[in-house]
C-alpha cells in the first residue's frame, strides 16, 4: 500500500520525537535561558508511540526516525526499537543523537533492531565544541561514532550546522572526513527556527557557497544513493565517503517530502516551518479505535503543504524549537 498527499507525493517516513530534553545546550538550537519543558504525563508512552507506529505501517509508511531532544537520555529506548522492529512493514529505523551516550547503547541498540545512526556534531575542536554546546565534551562523541560503526550501525552520517563566526573555518575540515572513511558528512543550512538569539542573515551560509568550500579540496561528482532524502549527495573521486548539503532553504526539497513529523507530545506536525498540528494524544489516552487514529494520521497527511516559502530574511521565531518539534 502506498500513502499519498494530495499532491501526489508517497508519505512511508515518520520522524518521532521521544523527548524534548536534552544533555546539552547548544546555541543555536536552545535559548541561553533555556526552555520550558514537557511534564512527564505529557511525553507518550512507548506503547502509544507503537500503537501509532503499527497503524501508520498498515497505511504504507515504512521508515522511522527516532529523535528529540537527546532520545538515548530515555531509559529503556531498546525496548522502543524492539517494539518498533516487530511491526514487520517497518524496513528500516534510525535514530538521531549528540552522540554523548553513544558508546554505552550502540552495540545494545545494534542487537535490538536499529539500523542507522545520524550524530550532530558542528566542530571538531575541543574547547569550540565546549562553547558550542554550553559546556559539552567532545570526546564521548568521537567513541560513538567509533562504537556505532563497530556495531554496524552503517552509514554514520555526521550532520554539521555552519555558521559564520562559528564553525565556518572547519567546513573543509569535516569534508576531509570523506576522504579516509565510509561516513556520509552532511552540511545542512542554518534555519531561523525557533530562538533566534544566534541568527543573523550574515551568519547564515547558502549550500552554494557551503559546496565551492569544499570543492577547494577537490573536484565534487554527484552521487545517487539508493535511499531517498532531503540531501544531494556528492563525492571526491577515490574517496570512501560522501559529502550531502541538506539545502532546507535556498533549494527547497519540498516537492519530494515524504514525512510527518511525531513531537514528543503526540501532535503530528505535516511540515517542519508550519505550526499546523495534529493531536493524537486524546485518541490514544481514550483508547479511541484503530480506525479513529487512521483517520488522524490521513488528515494530518491531507493537510501537508505543497512547500514553504521561506528564506533566511524570515523570522521563525514563533516556532517551537527543535528541541521540542523532534530535530
Amino acid at each position: 500500500m502506498e500513502l499519498r498527499d494530495k499532491f501526489e507525493r508517497v508519505i512511508d517516513y515518520m520522524r518521532i520525537s521521544i523527548t524534548d530534553r536534552c544533555n546539552l545546550r547548544c546555541v543555536y538550537c536552545m535559548p541561553d535561558k533555556g526552555v520550558k519543558l514537557f511534564e512527564h504525563k505529557d511525553i507518550l508512552r512507548y506503547e502509544e508511540i507503537v500503537r501509532v507506529v503499527s497503524i501508520a505501517a498498515s497505511l504504507g509508511v515504512r521508515k522511522i526516525r527516532i529523535t528529540g531532544g537527546e532520545p538515548l537520555i530515555r531509559r529503556n529506548l531498546s525496548f522502543l526499537i524492539a517494539s518498533i522492529k516487530t511491526t514487520h512493514a517497518i524496513e528500516d529505523i534510525s535514530l538521531t543523537t549528540n552522540g554523548v551516550l553513544l558508546e554505552k547503547y550502540a552495540g545494545e541498540l545494534a542487537d535490538t533492531g536499529l539500523n542507522r545512526v545520524n550524530i550532530s556534531l558542528d566542530t571538531l575542536r575541543p574547547d569550540r565544541y565546549s562553547e558550542i554546546t554550553r559546556g559539552g565534551d567532545i570526546a564521548p562523541v568521537l567513541k560513538g561514532i567509533e562504537a556505532a560503526e563497530k556495531a554496524g550501525l552503517l552509514p554514520v552520517k555526521i550532520n554539521m550546522v555552519p555558521i559564520r563566526y562559528l564553525n565556518d573555518d572547519e567546513i573543509a575540515d569535516f569534508a576531509r572526513m570523506t576522504l579516509t572513511t565510509p561516513r556520509h558528512v552532511r552540511f545542512i543550512e542554518f534555519m531561523p527556527i525557533g530562538s533566534r538569539d544566534l541568527w543573523s542573515d550574515e551568519r547564515y551560509i547558502s549550500t552554494d557557497e557551503l559546496k565551492k568550500t569544499a570543492e577547494k579540496i577537490a573536484p565534487l561528482t554527484p552521487v545517487r544513493l539508493r535511499k531517498n532524502g532531503p540531501a544531494k549527495y556528492f563525492r571526491f573521486e577515490g574517496a570512501p565517503g560522501v559529502i550531502g548539503f541538506i539545502s532546507a532553504l535556498t533549494h527547497h526539497f519540498c516537492g519530494d517530502c515524504n514525512r510527518l513529523r511525531l513531537t514528543a507530545d503526540g501532535k503530528l506536525r505535516p511540515c517542519l516551518f508550519s505550526e499546523t498540528e495534529i493531536d493524537l494524544k486524546p485518541a490514544l489516552r481514550k483508547q479511541s479505535s484503530d480506525k479513529e487514529i487512521e483517520r488522524l494520521l490521513r488528515l494530518a497527511i491531507q493537510v501537508k503543504p505543497e512547500g514553504h516559502n521561506i528564506d533566511q530574511r524570515d523570522d521563525l521565531s514563533s516556532l517551537k524549537n527543535m528541541s521540542r518539534i523532534g530535530g
